[in-house]
């Protein structure tokens, strides 16, 4: 009697040990602020003023079922978007050289594996800003909340 005691004691306690990693709790969230999107610039000069801004991985508009159920078990692209998000809502927070670097760096490297059509032509400084869509009456407005240094791009990245 005393074993099934025991033994009925030990799968309770590893019951309430699992029950959090099942059914988790959302009360962690202590605010839900407005999510930072990650727009990049390419300019000629150090000094030269943004003329256009493109948003770094945009989401896809439309994602198929199967994609969906693929994205299920296996998407890196993602999980490494989240990381990126995670440094650009530190950088709102608190500025840290570590989280403008990880962005600068990431930002590069996507572009030397997947270079945008025609706009690294004479592009030798990188740059990037976070937003925040703010929504005034029927109005999205994009509000700027952090702009990156200008980071030298080396022409080895891009052969």
């Amino acid at each position: 009697m005393r074993i099934k005691l025991k033994v009925f004691s030990n799968l309770l306690h590893t019951l309430k040990l699992l029950l959090p990693a099942l059914f988790p709790s959302w009360n962690f969230f202590d605010v839900i602020a407005p999510s930072p999107r990650i727009q990049f610039t390419l300019l000629n000069k150090e000094d030269d003023s943004p003329l256009e801004w493109h948003e770094f991985r945009p989401r896809p508009v439309h994602v198929s079922l199967v994609q969906m159920l693929k994205r299920l078990f296996w998407n890196p692209k993602w999980n490494e978007s989240l990381f990126m998000l995670s440094c650009a809502e530190r950088l709102i927070e608190k500025y840290t050289l570590h989280s403008e670097d990880e962005i600068l760096n990431h930002i590069t490297k996507e572009l030397k594996n997947t270079p945008l059509n025609g706009i690294l032509v004479d592009a030798t400084y990188l740059q990037f800003r976070l937003i925040v869509l703010q929504r005034k009456n029927d109005q999205l407005y994009e509000e700027p909340m952090f702009l990156s240094r200008t980071q030298l791009l080396s022409t080895q990245n891009f052969l």
